[in-house]
């Protein structure tokens, strides 16, 4: 029973690290926290459902793409409208993301397919059930946990191997040495928010098997974002394993606690680590 538990708040707290990762990704590169994080998760999924079942495509490609077009969506949002945010009070990005979140939802709903029912993407490969034992795990479990290692490896080939990677972590160190040698801070900027939404989009995907397709499932965002402060909104690491660490916590509480414990229990634990840890689990010291 307790393994089965334990993937099940695995798999869940993979969702979390995913989007917690585009939380991060933004702030070390921007110093911006983005309150629309939950929004783009819900319209990528949205896209990968849209094309898959009205414009035919097979449902993986369909989910590559939503990543794309939502990668491309981010880099023009801050290209438009968060550039503008740069340099001015933190507040000013932080009201300007939750507004524009607020319009990417409402735009959703206005279309009454995305609104009269619930939509189903299911992905080739995730159907089925393995077992081990006593315990028994889901395609779509062991796919989520699969694609989210694949996706942290993929983004640390990145960063470690590629010169806009490395140029994107000199950014998010230290934007003015970074500059001066070169690198294009605002170029990185767009590049950061392009990775956050993509992150966000591919979490949307990965949710929709198993928890449908629907305006509000960008809710999760509200979970991830304790994951991040919890790892050190500084920390990629960090985030993921905040993540893992809230979906495990949240599955033990449904099964042991009271009725209700589990939907405050993340945000318990961040307030705890910002009393004790305010840089975060994974944030290291301030110089």
């Amino acid at each position: 029973m307790i393994g089965q538990i334990l993937l099940s708040g695995l798999a869940t707290g993979c969702i979390y690290g995913l989007v917690a990762l585009s939380f991060v990704l933004v702030y070390k590169a921007t110093e911006a926290v983005s309150f629309m994080q939950g929004e783009l998760l819900m319209v990528g999924a949205f896209a990968a459902v849209l094309l898959s079942a009205a414009a035919g495509w097979p449902a993986w490609v369909a989910v590559l793409a939503s990543v794309l077009l939502l990668a491309l969506a981010g880099a023009l949002i801050e290209r438009l409208a968060l550039r503008r945010a740069m340099g001015q009070p933190h507040l000013t990005a932080v009201l300007l993301t939750f507004g524009l979140g607020l319009v990417l939802r409402g735009a959703v709903t206005t279309v009454p397919e995305a609104t009269h029912r619930a939509h189903l993407l299911s992905l080739p490969g995730l159907g089925g059930q393995v077992a081990w034992g006593d315990m028994v795990a889901s395609g779509a479990q062991l796919g989520v946990i699969a694609a989210t290692l694949l996706s942290c490896a993929a983004l640390a080939a990145f960063f470690r191997y590629t010169r806009v990677g490395l140029a994107l972590r000199a950014c998010s160190e230290n934007p003015r040495i970074a500059s001066m040698m070169g690198v294009s801070v605002p170029a990185m900027h767009t590049l950061a928010w392009a990775l956050g939404a993509a992150l966000a989009a591919l979490a949307g995907s990965l949710m929709a098997p198993v928890t449908f397709v629907h305006p509000g499932m960008g809710v999760v965002a509200l979970k991830a974002f304790p994951a991040a402060v919890i790892g050190g909104m500084h920390s990629l690491p960090g985030a993921l394993a905040g993540g893992v660490f809230i979906g495990v916590l949240e599955a033990l509480a449904g099964r042991y606690l009271p009725e209700g414990v589990n939907h405050v229990a993340a945000y318990a634990l961040m307030l705890v680590a910002l009393l004790c840890f305010p840089r975060g689990l994974f944030g290291g010291r301030a110089a």
